[in-house]
């Protein structure tokens, strides 16, 4: 698992637009980045994180972050998903789980005599020198953004 102090590993991914999309644009642009990986858009956990992520942008732009959501799903299902609910950051597309597998968030279980893997929700807030500052594995949705969004404002 990563933890405070890690180099945050780099990645490039499709963003809804199918623009690809990677974590050093942001650390180009002097930005912190707030990094949540989710299971599913249409789940109802995915809507209440990603709902209140939004609802925070401005906030988060204030303070100097930029937040970005990361799940399996592709880059169709993001797209409509953040017309849906109005989504005003970046959501990208780790169909692979290449990313979700560097940052230590994919996870199986059992069920039923099935094997099952997943994505386990986890946010990371990486500062403006690519390092992780917090990092959180086992997230609940309600309430998280707004604990992010304060751990960001004490970055400054």
């Amino acid at each position: 698992m990563l933890k405070e102090g890690d180099l945050a590993p780099e990645f490039s991914l499709p963003a809804a637009d199918m623009r690809p999309v990677s974590l050093s644009d942001y650390a180009a642009q002097n930005n912190i980045v707030v990094v949540y990986f989710f299971n599913g858009d249409h789940t109802p956990g995915g809507i209440t994180e990603a709902v209140e992520f939004s609802e925070r942008t401005d906030a988060f732009k204030r303070a100097g972050a930029v937040v970005l959501g990361i799940s399996p799903d592709d880059c169709l299902a993001h797209e409509a998903f953040i017309d849906e609910h109005g989504l005003e950051f970046e959501l990208l597309s780790d169909a692979e789980s290449v990313v979700s597998k560097l940052y230590h968030v994919v996870r199986q279980w059992e069920l039923n005599g099935v094997i099952k893997s997943g994505i386990e929700r986890s946010t990371f807030v990486i500062d403006r020198r690519g390092l992780i500052r917090h990092a959180f594995y086992h997230v609940s949705p309600k309430g998280h953004a707004e604990e992010i969004l304060t751990l960001v404002k004490q970055l400054g």
